[in-house]
């Protein structure tokens, strides 16, 4: 059968699809919602301890710095699981490994809040960090495989409004257990989620279609960890005074080294667990170097946002994670206006303007002062999470729009990599300057408006990655 694939200058074009991509007759917008709880969990989790660490800290005897180490762990864990997402999905099912997933979550989530040192609590985000690496790749790859490609925008929107709005709600949910409850409500709450996100995959979700899995590509697999975890832990390392230095910087090594090893392993193998041959493909390559630097340029900001918030203009958590949270409406408000927009404009140019917008607005963020009118604060968060829920829900759609169904895998696998590796670089970049230039020992709101005007940069030059890319129109 043909039907419109999505093409990034706005004109459509007729291309093949198999049937892994047709409809399984569920109604929109049920399947992304159900697949979008995972994507939540994963999403929020990685944030909502941002302002709850000087707590937890205090409550297991160790410093807010050296607690920085469960952030490492978390992203330490998706770059080793990740790459065997979709080997994983097509040799179980996407249905069995979300569950499995949910529960390996549940399992972390229930560590951390039991935690009584450091050592327990930063194994528990490892574990954590294991689950969250199956969830969202295996639950992007699931929707391509059941959603018409002419529903694909759509179903995208609504499957990346709830991990779009969870880093943003991470920190007043955050906040608030922390300040009225207790800190350890911030883990038991991803407990009737994920049960509720496995009763609904149980109930409702039909297992797409799977492919051949063939063999596990060991070799590769190890290399591929070696490689993501030392890059993640050693720039982890380098913005956190916790180890010396070189042993950042050995990790950054070993994870490069690794790398190369990796790449002419794959040139070699008949079935590599990361098959790079996706970036011939020039949508899923112009979106995902865009997304990596829109991703090290934003990644930290709700972090740095909230930490603006309460060290420089002397609010409380709560306080700081009620402005961030109007970013969460800014995302949920785009919603209504993203599939028309890629329908009027395009995908490229979409793309372009959101980044170049998006870095626009992170730019005046960092000229907010503590007489800005918190009304203005407000609307400018609005905005840009609004911008940046375009942007991401473009890059949701192009990693998969033109790749084959044995390539979508793949394709997801590798975009769900590079979002560690990337928002680890993000916070080293912004941890890192902050520790620098707060070496006299306090933390001012210029050394703020630095490392959110560097981050702003970033997430403009993403354009760059769309500005010069023209797509092939041939039928496939």
């Amino acid at each position: 059968m043909t039907e419109t694939s999505v093409d990034l200058t706005g004109y459509s074009r007729q291309v093949k699809t198999s049937s892994t991509c047709s409809s399984i007759g569920l109604p929109l917008p049920r399947v992304p919602l159900i697949l979008s709880v995972a994507l939540f969990m994963e999403s929020m989790d990685a944030t909502v301890i941002s302002t709850s660490l000087p707590a937890i800290a205090a409550d297991i005897g160790t410093t807010s710095v050296a607690l920085k180490l469960a952030f490492t762990a978390y992203y330490v864990a998706m770059g080793i699981f990740v790459p065997m997402s979709a080997w994983l999905a097509d040799k179980y099912g996407c249905r069995n490994v979300l569950r499995f997933s949910m529960m390996l979550f549940i399992l972390g989530s229930l560590g951390c809040a039991v935690s009584q040192s450091l050592a327990h609590f930063v194994c528990a985000r490892f574990i954590e960090g294991a689950g969250a690496a199956f969830m969202a790749p295996v639950a992007r790859l699931a929707l391509f495989r059941v959603t018409p490609r002419e529903e694909l925008v759509s179903a995208t929107s609504w499957l990346t409004i709830p991990p779009t709005i969870a880093p943003m709600l991470g920190p007043p949910l955050g906040g608030f257990l922390t300040t009225f409850v207790a800190w350890q409500w911030i883990f038991i709450v991803n407990l009737p989620i994920a049960i509720m996100g496995i009763a609904l995959i149980t109930r409702f979700m039909p297992d797409p279609i799977r492919l051949p899995a063939g063999r596990l590509d060991l070799i590769g697999l190890l290399l591929v960890a070696v490689s993501l975890s030392g890059i993640v832990f050693g720039t982890s390392l380098i913005s956190m005074p916790v180890l010396p230095a070189w042993f950042g910087l050995a990790g950054i090594a070993l994870g490069i080294a690794a790398g190369i090893a990796y790449l002419a392993h794959a040139r070699r193998s008949p079935d590599p667990v990361l098959d790079l041959r996706v970036f011939r493909e020039p949508t899923f390559r112009a979106t995902t170097i865009g997304t990596t630097l829109m991703l090290m340029g934003c990644a930290a900001l709700p972090f740095l946002t909230a930490l603006m918030l309460q060290l420089g203009f002397g609010m409380d958590a709560f306080q700081a994670g009620l402005l961030v949270f109007s970013g969460a409406i800014g995302a949920l408000a785009a919603k209504f206006v993203v599939a028309p927009l890629f329908k009027r404009v395009g995908f490229r140019r979409a793309m372009i303007y959101s980044a170049l917008l998006a870095g626009l607005g992170i730019g005046i963020k960092a000229t907010l002062l503590p007489s800005t009118p918190a009304l203005l604060i407000v609307l400018l968060l609005f905005i840009n999470g609004l911008i940046r829920s375009i942007y991401f829900t473009g890059h949701a759609v192009l990693t998969v729009a033109d790749t084959t169904p044995e390539q979508a895998g793949h394709a997801t696998a590798i975009a769900a990599v590079s979002r560690p590796v990337a928002s680890a670089l993000s916070f080293a970049i912004a941890g890192g300057l902050l520790g620098f230039l707060s070496a006299s020992g306090t933390n001012t709101i210029g050394h703020f408006h630095l490392a959110i005007g560097i981050g702003a940069a970033l997430c403009g030059s993403a354009a760059f990655a769309f500005l010069f890319y023209r797509p092939d129109r041939s039928p496939r």
